[in-house]
């Protein structure tokens, strides 16, 4: 049995400064000074729309870099408290040194919007590593489309990017849908790429354009003419509207097409009345349990399933036990308020589930 000398320095570390982890204390000299946890700085920022920030991150040694089309969860303390978001770097993979991030404030995006107003260099925002499937195969061999609609343009940037980079010689079609020509982020960018590279073809689409405009309307078949779709790799992202229209066209009509889809946003938790009989499962995601909902906090049904989070106070007062919840409602014990908001970092010490919940622990 091998063992990793630093995980064990840093273990017996952290066992001593019980119960903050290492990195608590070091972010009091730096934040960007890290023993674990994966950090990055904001190191350049523009806001190439009105509803749009672009943001730069250089993250600390632990990144290892992402796939054309994953996503990362990226945390942010607003008003001291931590919210996690899903992003989708823009950036073609094989660039671990800078993670380039473009957010669209949506109209009930709480996050959203304020890193579209607050955002600025030094910031410095946690981060998970990379994750999910929606990504390019291997060495792609024919013919490969994009569809998407508002921030799905940023995964699907990430493949067109990756493509051009690595010399990929075969077709590659890219249609995205905005509300405005004005709306579209990377609209110079993509012009540019279909006028140098012969085999990249860049269709625009304006679901508020005027009416006589060619480019205007919600996605329709003929949107789709001229392209090679038969036994072709299509990845479509945006709204699910926009994902359903499509997907079912493309089965249709198309069913030797190679489909592949991700959603950008989630669909809220409905709410659960608190003062109903306790219902539901815990799904503890990292470790694969689940546990029957008892009533009790998060972190005390963690470890009667025989998990072990880090927890120090238990009181919510140290914030060791934070984890993320992925889905469901939970209560928090003192004050009573009922949270629904998924992707969230919660405190498992203080906050117990209403119905079903997912948390990764």
């Amino acid at each position: 049995m091998s063992i990793r000398l630093p995980e064990v320095i840093g273990s017996v570390v952290e066992a001593g400064l019980s119960p903050h982890p290492v990195d608590r204390y070091l972010e009091l000299l730096d934040p960007m000074i890290t023993w674990r946890d994966l950090r990055a700085k904001v190191v350049d920022v523009t806001r190439p729309t009105s509803r749009t920030v672009r943001i730069t991150l250089a993250p600390t040694r632990q990144w290892r870099g992402h796939r054309a089309g994953q996503f990362i969860q990226l945390k942010v303390v607003i008003d001291g408290v931590r919210h996690v978001r899903c992003f989708s770097p823009a950036n073609a993979q094989g660039h671990s040194d800078v993670i380039e991030l473009t957010i669209t404030a949506h109209d009930d995006g709480f996050v959203s919007t304020y890193l579209r107003d607050n955002a600025k260099v030094g910031d410095v925002y946690g981060l998970e590593q990379a994750d999910g499937d929606f990504v390019l195969p291997q060495s792609p061999t024919g013919p490969v489309v994009f569809v998407s609609g508002g921030s799905g343009v940023t995964p699907t940037l990430s493949m067109l990017r990756t493509l051009v980079a690595s010399a990929h010689g075969g077709p590659v079609t890219f249609v995205h849908y905005a509300r405005t020509s004005d709306g579209v982020a990377y609209a110079t960018e993509l012009n540019a790429l279909a006028a140098a590279h012969s085999n990249v073809d860049v269709r625009l689409r304006y679901t508020r354009g005027s009416h006589g405009d060619s480019n205007a309307g919600h996605f329709a078949p003929a949107h789709l003419d001229g392209i090679a779709l038969d036994d072709a790799d299509v990845f479509v992202c945006g709204p699910s509207a926009l994902m359903d229209a499509v997907i079912d066209h493309l089965t249709d009509a198309h069913p030797t097409a190679r489909v592949h889809s991700e959603s950008f946003r989630p669909t809220p938790a409905a709410i659960i009345d608190p003062d109903e009989p306790i219902s539901g499962d815990v799904a503890f995601t990292t470790s694969g349990k689940v546990a029957a909902n008892d009533g009790r906090t998060i972190l005390d049904q963690a470890e009667s399933a025989g998990l072990s989070p880090k927890s120090g106070c238990r009181m919510g007062i140290c914030f060791s036990c934070t984890a993320v919840k992925k889905s469901g409602c939970t209560r928090n014990v003192l004050t009573g308020d009922i949270d629904s908001e998924a992707d969230k970092q919660i405190q498992l010490c203080i906050n117990a589930p209403v119905g079903d919940v997912e948390i990764e622990v």
